[in-house]
């Protein structure tokens, strides 16, 4: 395309540099973009959705063991699953800004429940 489109222009008499630089200012995604690909990327975000609500309701129906050590971080991947979100919805509508560094998922789900101390006594030893 960008080849039948440089020949066409030069047919026509239009200055080289003129269609070097129209072509230039084409965003690479834009030409890199499929119809199929936009469409994965939305069935990805309804995915999402549905993912992001059997977690919360698991969260609401999951009780927190008093005395348990460990327990699945729920909030914590509530938060990575927005920030995927963010990611796609950021490509499927990309803004005039500069690039940025996209924060790192977290990964790690599973917690330690911080041990209560034991009380002390007026002297100071437990």
């Amino acid at each position: 395309m960008v080849v039948s489109t440089w020949l066409h222009a030069a047919h026509r008499g239009v200055p080289t540099f003129l269609v070097a630089a129209l072509l230039m200012g084409q965003s690479p995604m834009a030409l890199a973009e499929s119809p199929a690909q936009r469409q994965e990327l939305v069935a990805a975000l309804r995915q999402l959705d549905a993912l992001e609500h059997a977690v919360v309701h698991s969260a609401a129906h999951t009780s927190v063991i008093p005395g348990e050590r460990y327990h699945f971080d729920y909030p914590r991947l509530l938060a990575d699953l927005a920030r995927v979100r963010a990611g796609i919805q950021a490509h499927l509508t990309p803004s005039r800004a500069q690039p940025r560094e996209p924060p790192e998922l977290a990964g790690d789900y599973r917690t330690e429940r911080a041990t209560e101390p034991l009380p002390t006594t007026a002297g100071g030893k437990p």
